[in-house]
């Protein structure tokens, strides 16, 4: 009723004062029926009444919120405050901003990637399935973004389950929209049938998939898009649906588009197009589902009311057995068969749904939150330290407040408001810089090769955790000083008329020390910094055993060419040498994966009858690779004219497989793959080693490669990789390049990447902390040195007599800016003590980011002491060399 009163406080004030007129009114009217005067009646009404002006203020009060009124009152005094130093505001203001907002944005970035729910309906009621005890047995090929099932199973689980009221498969593909030349990649998706009905999903314009639309042999029943697509590809015109797309030169009608809110199941990555998971057997060039080895599903189910996980877990249990049994591959020898039939299926929560964002980057954003987290108590302490040096010069007037009757808490919740504004309108360009700075993180993690979809808007938990911050924020750096403020006697503080009582030990100890744990911080961050700095620097310098500097790396995609299977052999021979032959390129050779491209093929060998059980990566190439690459053949020779796919099978080992298998010579002797039960084991010859290469990242040690000659290979799937060498411009060879195929075959797409480029690929991780983490140790240095600065100028200037005295004594210039800068090197040191204690057990943390360092390493812990002394000495100089320009007698006489 208050609230309502408050709300409508002049409506309220209107009507009482109406009835106090009709009081006195009445009451006029009753006296001058008692034969007095007009003057002597409106008297003793206004007695009998009493103050009006009273009454009102009386009823005023009582229809007020007197908090809220006070929380305003002190408020547009903070602003008036501020407004009286724009300097001061802005110089908090923005350091506020730049803390908020960084923390913000890291926070929003972890909320979307690992707590936001999926936008379906009732996630809640989602749970992934997937193999619980798959570490042993589990044999086969793996394609997709969560190959937990092959379609034989996915099968088996859909009709023999009973716990869930839908279940739904998907696995992550990609098309290509160009006719021919150079490709337009779009994301894609297979779903099952029940895919948007299981996650209660609904067309925004047109249909859905059903589970009529997947069926064995649909073909190409229609594809569904993504509201982005919708968008770029069509401009959101509702004729979309209807209309063909051409998918890797098959026309598909758009049967629907899904709300701009839905994105898939996979946190991180969006999709274009979707397709039915029947229509697999029309795009793949190998269909995967008749393949009882060929693991490549991600499945989900919704489930049923009443029923829980535990009871979902237990009926999976149960039927576990008879889909393992049943869907056993045939080539599978009885060992790997028996630990199949072995394998249960179980559940995990799925809400959240999955992401590799989750995996890859978790430890990545715990380590730049905290990281933000440091650089806001920098700023606050900083804060701190101003609100301190404000509180100083505003005694007198608290003083006079407190004299005249203003209480002790009141003072102190009206200084808090102040900080509260601050930090409100810090928080507010905070969430601004978040914006910019959430998005410039996604695009950072965003490459050529993998495309991030992140959504970071701004929503109420980021405004939430902004709130947070600011609040906390504002009685870190203001509650303790106007404490501080009204603790001195309002007598004292009037009284005084120097420097002396204000400016007391105790007072100066705590902007000391908030001085000291500035830089106990800024030298973890700086510590931190150069660590992972020179993490990079080490990565960008590891030799990876061949050259990235002028290659290029084609991928041809032919598949749409006609070329008969027996044909497709010499077709990319026919491809190798045209590409061989353009200007400026010094070489061309096939090789099934680039090097650090993602792609990867390991199996265990056979040397001299007994299968090795150290993994082998292979790959497979042509002739003159390694020279395109310019990695050094160590022994032997390399793949030749005479190795055919008649001849005997021949490979190039690297000198870690040579050591691994072969240590008193490798070149001439032989191995085997290790095949399933009834698949032939050729021996294959080492006919030359080269020098050991990285095959799938960077930070990985060299491990055993085997290179089989690609003149060999038997199956082709009408795409390949060209590794190209020139000596002209990467671009100006890729258009050469496509002009060259288009010649060969109209219907050839090819898609380019530099070989630079997918090595840097592999570096996003590393290459965003070190920027960000050197970003806030910059950052941290700055606030902290102009903290120094501020403590060391108040400093002086508090001293100036005590200066003056002793130059008037005989102490030269020297001695007065040795003084000061001693005082700040005292601060340092305890600083600094504190900040190598910290920052070592914390850098021992965030190990696992780091690449050929340890945590205690002693050159970054050496430059970052360095460093931080060098900055901090030169901003306690300026205010030494001012105080040592100060003429005594000018000193003496301000005292």
């Amino acid at each position: 009723m208050r609230i309502l009163r408050a709300l409508h406080r002049r409506y309220w004030d209107d009507e009482r004062r109406g009835e106090l007129d009709a009081y006195l009114a009445e009451e006029t009217a009753d006296n001058l029926a008692r034969g007095m005067t007009p003057d002597a009646a409106r008297t003793a009404a206004h007695r009998k009444l009493g103050s009006v002006t009273r009454i009102r203020e009386e009823i005023y009060e009582m229809n007020s919120l007197g908090f809220l009124e006070t929380l305003w009152q002190d408020l547009r005094y903070g602003a008036r405050v501020l407004r009286r130093n724009p300097t001061f505001a802005l110089v908090t203001i923005l350091t506020l901003a730049l803390g908020t907002g960084a923390n913000t944005a890291i926070f929003q970035l972890i909320e979307a990637v690992n707590l936001r729910t999926l936008p379906v309906s009732h996630p809640d009621q989602l749970l992934e399935l997937k193999i619980l005890n798959a570490k042993h047995g589990r044999m086969g090929s793996f394609n997709g973004s969560r190959p937990n099932f092959s379609n034989l199973v996915w099968e088996r689980i859909q009709a023999d389950q009973r716990v869930f009221s839908g279940v739904l498969a998907w696995t992550t593909t990609q098309w290509d929209l160009a006719p021919a030349g150079e490709s337009r990649p779009v994301q894609g998706l297979y779903v099952s049938g029940g895919y948007f009905s299981t996650l209660g999903v609904a067309a925004r314009v047109g249909r859905v998939f059903t589970a009529a639309d997947d069926r064995p042999g649909c073909g190409t029943p229609g594809a569904v898009i993504s509201d982005a697509f919708w968008q770029r590809e069509y401009g959101g015109d509702p004729s979309a649906v209807g209309r063909s797309i051409v998918l890797d030169g098959r026309a598909v009608d758009i049967i629907g588009v899904t709300p701009a809110s839905f994105f898939g199941t996979q946190v991180g990555r969006s999709f274009d197009v979707a397709m039915p998971l029947c229509a697999d057997a029309v795009f793949s060039p190998r269909p995967r589902l008749k393949r009882p080895d060929f693991w490549f599903l991600g499945v989900f189910g919704r489930l049923k009311p009443g029923v829980n996980r535990e009871q979902a877990a237990a009926q999976l249990r149960t039927i576990s057995a008879g889909i393992f049994r049943d869907t056993t591959p045939a080539n599978y020898d009885p060992s790997t068969a028996r630990d199949y039939q072995t394998f249960e299926i179980g559940t995990l929560p799925a809400s959240t749904g999955f992401s590799s964002l989750r995996a890859n980057y978790a430890d990545s954003l715990g380590v730049l939150l905290a990281l933000t987290g440091i650089v806001l108590l920098i700023a606050c302490a900083n804060l701190a330290n101003l609100m301190l040096a404000r509180a100083t010069a505003r005694e007198r007037e608290i003083a006079v407040r407190l004299a005249i009757g203003a209480s002790r808490p009141r003072i102190i919740r009206q200084m808090v408001s102040e900080s509260l504004l601050i930090a409100g309108l810090g928080a507010a360009a905070g969430l601004l810089a978040a914006q910019w700075f959430s998005r410039a993180l996604v695009s950072f993690l965003d490459s050529d090769s993998t495309r991030v979809f992140v959504d970071v808007e701004l929503n109420a938990k980021a405004f939430g955790f902004a709130a947070v911050v600011a609040a906390a924020a504002a009685l870190a750096f203001g509650l303790v000083p106007a404490i501080r403020a009204t603790r001195t006697s309002p007598n004292t503080a009037i009284k005084a008329s120097s420097r002396s009582v204000t400016d007391s030990r105790e007072r100066f100890g705590l902007r000391r020390l908030l001085v000291v744990a500035q830089v106990a911080l800024s030298l973890m961050m700086v510590i931190g910094a150069l660590l992972f700095v020179r993490s990079l620097w080490k990565l960008t310098h590891v030799d990876p055993g061949f050259r990235t500097d002028g290659v290029l790396v084609a991928s041809v995609d032919y598949r749409k060419a006609g070329i008969p299977e027996p044909a497709r052999g010499a077709f990319e021979r026919q491809i190798v040498e045209r590409l061989r032959a353009l200007p400026g390129v010094t070489g061309a050779a096939r090789a099934s994966d680039a090097p650090l491209a993602g792609n990867s093929w390991n199996q265990h060998v056979v040397v001299g009858g007994a299968e090795q059980q150290t993994n082998v990566n292979f790959n497979s190439v042509t002739p003159g690779y390694f020279d395109v690459l310019r990695t050094p053949l160590v022994a032997g020779r390399d793949f030749d004219d005479h190795d055919t796919p008649e001849s005997p099978l021949v490979a190039v080992v690297t000198e870690s497989f040579a050591r691994s298998f072969f240590p008193h010579g490798a070149v001439g002797q032989t191995f085997q793959i290790v095949e399933d039960v009834g698949v032939a084991r050729p021996p294959i010859r080492v006919v030359g080693v080269v020098k050991d290469s990285k095959y799938g990242d960077l930070r990985e040690p060299f491990t055993p490669l085997a290179v089989m000659d690609g003149a060999q290979d038997k199956e082709f799937d009408g795409s390949s990789d060209v590794v190209i060498r020139a000596t002209t411009g990467l671009t100006a060879v890729s258009a050469a390049a496509t002009r060259a195929l288009l010649e060969l075959n109209g219907s050839i797409v090819v898609r380019y990447q530099s070989m630079a480029s997918i090595v840097a690929a592999t570096l996003v991780r590393d290459r965003l902390m070190a920027t960000l983490s050197g970003f806030f140790g910059a950052l941290a240095v700055l606030i902290a040195a102009i903290g120094l600065y501020g403590v060391m100028a108040y400093t002086v200037a508090r001293r100036k007599v005590e200066i003056g005295i002793r130059m008037a004594l005989g102490a030269d210039r020297r001695a007065v800016v040795g003084m000061i800068v001693r005082e700040a090197l005292v601060l340092l040191a305890a600083g600094a003590a504190v900040g190598l204690a910290a920052a070592i057990p914390g850098a021992h943390l965030a190990s696992a980011l780091l690449y050929g360092l340890q945590p205690a390493d002693v050159p970054t812990l050496a430059a970052s002491l360095t460093l931080l002394a060098f900055i901090t000495t030169a901003a306690s100089c300026i205010p030494a060399w001012r105080a040592s320009r100060v003429a005594p007698t000018v000193a003496l006489r301000e005292d």
